[in-house]
């Protein structure tokens, strides 16, 4: 039964915003109060988060698909709808992010760092939000936006300070059960490691992890045995060591010809050149292994390799080999930069960016592409036509039209707006309003007409004109 998975492939969906409410607000003697529908609320996000008591990504195996709840829609009475509950996944540390196409998303390393995978929809607005003095009971409201949807994948890379790399049944599991309180399994057959095995150890005042990398072979760095799966957990190590058997079976091996097999391995993989080497002589209680040590020790050295004789089963070595790790790990954690507290950089938009964009395809179809455009596009609901004249006029106020007239469009000319997969596509006809004065002035109604007095009139005519005199200037309220 698999009990260790450090790769897996997730599908996560964020919450869908909640409908703003269009409604009206009516009691005795006063059947249009004014509208009072609430907002919709957001939808739930889908978040990574590091945990540092999970240490594989087993559940996300067998339950690959996780959704957020959607947000409530909104109700009448100025009642907002309730957000949806964002989804938490807990990580292990060290679990990368990455897209299908393989490019890094996130890494998450450090306990509690987190990562937004799916981003919960709006909520739309309610038509509470919609009135203003031109629009003072909208007919209509925002439909809420649909949440995001990402396939991406998670990989682990163990976060350790030491790794122990060497052939299968060198000892590497042996070494790191006597070293620390780690209880791997263990057998006189090869690769009986088959998922890394992490330890702690404790050498003076130092306390560093080491990681138990399972067996390297020829060719693991091209995929072939286990190598390949697992030469990723050394990455992130700031030590390595070569564990090496004197005591093989095997006559065409020996402790020389395996460590530069696997050192042309990490070679291979790149990325690990400037990480320091120790080499371990392991099963030196063996009388034949405690020969061939003294035997390659030398040359060893004379590569610039620091030469340990341990014995494992015998305990022997074992102190020298921890402090001298530590002392390896206390130098390459003070040759760490200083992690910077976080930062917040500021990209102002180019004063020419008009936040969209329209472009003619072969066969003639204009396309808009833009954030605002797409986005007001799905919060539209198209069987009201009140709402379909206020995202004409959004898209006139935003410069849509004009930016078509250049393009070349004419009358009855089709127009896209979103992408190929999922866009809303009509015939344009060109008018100096964007078709909004076919639907007079949306939302007031004569009953609210009747009886204004006239400094109440003014009023409403020198506000109608600030609001035109805004959203020609760029402002945008909603």
């Amino acid at each position: 039964m698999t009990t260790f998975v450090d790769r897996v492939e997730l599908h996560v969906a964020a919450g869908n915003g909640g409908h703003g409410c269009a409604s009206v607000h009516r009691e005795k003697f006063k059947p249009l109060g004014g509208p009072d529908g609430g907002n919709g609320g957001r939808g739930g996000d889908v978040i990574l988060v590091v945990d540092q008591s999970v240490t594989t990504l087993l559940d996300y195996h067998h339950s690959p698909h996780r959704k957020a709840t959607n947000g409530k829609p909104g109700e009448g009475g100025n009642r907002s709808g309730k957000d949806g509950q964002d989804l938490v996944l807990p990580v292990p540390d060290g679990t990368v992010v990455l897209d299908k196409a393989g490019n890094v998303l996130a890494d998450l390393v450090g306990h509690g760092t987190s990562y937004v995978a799916a981003q919960g929809g709006r909520g739309g607005l309610g038509n509470a939000a919609l009135a203003s003095a031109r629009r003072k009971a909208p007919g209509f409201a925002l439909l809420g936006e649909p949440g995001d949807l990402q396939d991406i994948v998670l990989e682990l890379k163990t976060v350790a300070d030491v790794a122990l790399v060497g052939y299968p049944s060198a000892g590497k599991s042996s070494l790191i059960s006597v070293l620390s309180a780690a209880k791997p399994k263990i057998a006189d057959y090869p690769f009986t490691t088959l998922v890394p095995n992490l330890g702690v150890v404790t050498a003076g005042a130092t306390v560093y992890t080491i990681a138990d990398v399972p067996g390297l072979i020829p060719g693991a760095s091209q995929g072939k045995g286990l190598g390949l799966e697992f030469l990723r957990h050394v990455e992130r190590c700031s030590v390595l060591v070569h564990v090496l058997d004197t005591a093989t079976l095997e006559s065409e091996r020996d402790p020389v010809s395996d460590l530069d097999v696997i050192e042309e391995e990490l070679g291979q993989y790149g990325g690990l050149g400037d990480r320091p080497r120790i080499v371990v002589l392991n099963k030196i209680d063996v009388p034949d292994g405690k020969d061939l040590a003294e035997m390659v020790r030398p040359d060893l050295e004379e590569r610039g390799y620091r030469v340990f004789e341990v014995s494992a089963v015998a305990h022997t070595g074992l102190k020298e080999l921890s402090f001298a790790l530590a002392d390896l790990v206390a130098r390459a954690r003070a040759a760490r930069p200083k992690e910077e507290a976080t930062r917040i950089v500021i990209r102002p938009k180019a004063v020419d960016d008009a936040g969209f964009t329209v472009v003619r395809e072969d066969d003639g179809l204009f396309r808009v592409r833009g954030e605002k455009p797409e986005r007001w596009v799905r919060q539209t609901d198209f069987d009201n036509d009140e709402a379909v004249g206020y995202l004409a006029d959004r898209l006139n106020r935003l410069g849509v039209e004009e930016e078509l007239m250049k393009a070349g469009a004419r009358t009855g000319d089709g127009v896209a707006i979103g992408p190929e997969d999922n866009a809303v596509v009509f015939d344009w006809e060109p008018t100096v309003t964007a078709g909004a004065e076919m639907l007079g002035r949306r939302g007031e109604d004569h009953r609210f007409e009747g009886a204004r007095p006239a400094a109440q009139r003014r009023r409403d005519r020198e506000a109608e004109r600030d609001e035109v005199q805004r959203e020609y200037d760029g402002f945008e309220p909603f």
